[in-house]
């Protein structure tokens, strides 16, 4: 049988794609990278935002328009939180709660009757990276938040925490390795969170197993909430292999909306954190999140919030306008913040942010750093290849030979890109 499999929203979604992947094909079924040439399509749904849910729901309904002989299954935080709505969505055959995901490949084949093979019928450490694109792949290394940020609906639909055990994830990463995988991002719900259900773990010991028992080139962390880095947790990064960039999502500049958000870090322990991260590697790239209209977010906390993004110089600033979620503590706070002014401060958010990632680039330039190149694409007639640099800087490039890019890294020095805002030059 052909299996399809899709995904909305963040890492983790992603690296769920692998895992089944790898179950469907050890069962000996294809994975297609299309949905009309297959037999099942699968989606494993967002849910984070009002919008997310509303992207799931119209995906959902594309799919089976390209696709309605297909069996259709929906899995993640959607299918989930509204498990009856996602049934009864026209083409919908199976919907698969986050508690059961890890068993998909199983409970789908038997849904199904579809015909299992040994497997020996599959090549052996084959999977879905050769269908996907193998130069980076996410690794699920936990599920699941003990915390409840009152805005966060992600912590009802994924429950409590999961740790794999460092053992499997080590050989995973080993596997893909094998396999020509030059990176890999670690991803969960709660990243920092890792080992907190296992014995004597954490995520500090599993970056140091994975650096002494792997030979992957590229090690990336997925977000990871600032109050869970151990004091030494920098001085990681004295090994090249693992690349300086860091997503700390610190969702408001004031101190009094962490509050309310349940927060458990301060505006100036996070600025303590980006000054250790800059000391151990100057080129460290910080990048964040920020919820615009909060409840309650007045004039003066806004301010706040400006002026702590342009103060602290991120790399890249996600920008999301805050959406209640039924079943979240944030949905019950009074003073919430209409339309037009959440519309009218992420606007003045997108240029403080815009302009912090400007001055960002242009402290690159000049530089020579190793680029992992991913995909190429036709330009004006011209070959161009799209890479990222060690602290995840977007790099374009116009080879002057003819010699295959594509996963290969290849140190470059870096210009502005004309043209292109948030783009380096490769030559």
């Amino acid at each position: 049988m052909k299996v399809h499999l899709k995904a909305l929203g963040c890492r983790l979604n992603e690296a769920e794609l692998e895992q089944w992947s790898q179950g469907f094909r050890l069962a000996g079924h294809s994975v297609v990278t299309a949905a009309p040439d297959a037999d099942v399509v699968i989606l494993n749904t967002c849910a984070v935002t009002q919008e997310a849910s509303a992207k799931s729901r119209r995906l959902l309904n594309r799919l089976y328009r390209d696709n309605p002989a297909a069996k259709l299954v929906v899995s993640g935080c959607y299918a989930t939180l509204q498990a009856a709505e996602v049934a009864s969505i026209l083409g919908v055959d199976l919907v698969v709660p986050n508690a059961e995901k890890d068993q998909l490949p199983t409970k789908v084949m038997e849904a199904f009757a579809l015909p299992l093979m040994p497997e020996i019928a599959t090549e052996p450490g084959e999977n879905s990276l050769f269908v996907r694109g193998r130069h980076r792949a996410f690794i699920k290394i936990q599920d699941g938040c003990r915390y409840r940020c009152t805005f966060c609906i992600v912590t009802v639909a994924r429950g409590e925490e999961r740790s794999r055990t460092e053992a499997s994830i080590v050989e995973e990463i080993n596997q893909l390795t094998s396999q020509g995988v030059q990176e890999i991002v670690l991803t969960g719900v709660h990243v920092g969170g890792y080992g907190s259900d296992l014995v004597d773990s954490s995520l500090y010991s599993l970056v140091k197993r994975i650096l002494t028992e792997t030979d992957i080139p590229r090690i990336r962390f997925a977000s990871v909430e600032p109050w869970d880095l151990p004091e030494d947790f920098f001085a990681l990064f004295s090994n090249s292999r693992l690349m300086p960039h860091m997503h700390l999502p610190i969702q408001s500049g004031a101190d009094s909306v962490l509050r309310r958000m349940a927060r458990r870090c301060k505006t100036t322990e996070f600025a303590q954190l980006v000054r250790q991260a800059r000391a151990a590697i100057p080129e460290f790239n910080i990048t964040t999140d920020i919820i615009v209209g909060f409840p309650g977010e007045t004039l003066e906390e806004w301010q706040e919030t400006v002026e702590f993004v342009e103060r602290i110089g991120f790399g890249h600033v996600h920008i999301f306008s805050y959406s209640a979620r039924v079943g979240t503590k944030a949905a019950g706070l009074a003073n919430p913040v209409a339309e037009a002014v959440k519309k009218q401060r992420s606007q003045e958010l997108h240029q403080v942010a815009a302009s912090s990632q400007q001055t960002w680039l242009a402290q690159q330039v000049g530089n020579q750093v190793p680029v992992l190149w991913e995909r190429s694409r036709e330009q004006n007639g011209e070959l161009i290849y799209t890479g990222y640099t060690p602290n995840y800087c977007k790099v374009i490039t116009k080879p002057h030979h003819t010699s295959d890019l594509e996963n290969q890294i290849t140190p470059v020095r870096l210009s502005l890109a004309s043209g292109e805002e948030s783009v380096l030059l490769g030559d």
